[in-house]
């Protein structure tokens, strides 16, 4: 067993960042949870903040959405719903390409302190959005504008350009017992 650290840690050679590019990746749970608690944080900070589901539809009437556009967040649900459910992959395709259109507006613009990009991965890794476009438009972003993206499999063009990078382990999760997502918990 360690025992508990009692020297403050040295931060003589550390710096402060207007903004940071923040990534939750990996197999387990609780990186879109990771970005939103981020997003209660900035808001209390009074930053504006943003929203871009890339695979939630606006017919998903999610925990976090209600809460979020409660407390002033500017929300974009993108998507149009799981891929599996799709009758069209073609149209989730342009339709992730449109959230990509409207976080890279988002980005450019400056007027959101953090802006987070839910789910982004997958359109990446599915090659809907190029990752270095991605990467580009988050070392371009605006001194002020910190970016938080989430999803399994992250491009490593997207982990290069970040400040800190998550990546959430599967432990044990409560759907490989059969049990399904629980509204309150996971949305």
């Amino acid at each position: 067993m360690g025992k508990p650290p009692t020297q403050t840690p040295d931060k003589s050679t550390h710096t402060t960042a207007e903004s940071l590019v923040l990534v939750a990746t990996g197999e387990g749970k609780g990186k879109s949870t990771a970005a939103f608690g981020t997003a209660l944080r900035s808001l209390a900070q009074g930053w504006n903040v943003a929203v871009v589901q890339f695979f939630k539809s606006d017919g998903w009437h999610v925990g976090e959405e209600k809460m979020c556009r409660q407390l002033g967040v500017d929300w974009f649900a993108a998507g149009d719903g799981f891929t599996w459910d799709s009758d069209d992959l073609e149209e989730s395709k342009a339709k992730a390409i449109a959230a990509w259109q409207c976080a890279s507006n988002l980005i450019k613009a400056g007027e959101h302190r953090l802006i987070i990009l839910d789910e982004v991965s997958y359109a990446m890794t599915w090659q809907w959005i190029d990752p270095a476009d991605v990467a580009a438009a988050l070392k371009k972003r605006p001194s002020n504008v910190s970016i938080f993206l989430t999803g399994r499999d992250m491009a490593g063009e997207v982990i290069e350009a970040a400040d800190t990078v998550t990546e959430m382990k599967n432990s044990k999760h409560a759907f490989d017992a059969g049990i399904i997502a629980k509204k309150g918990i996971d949305f």
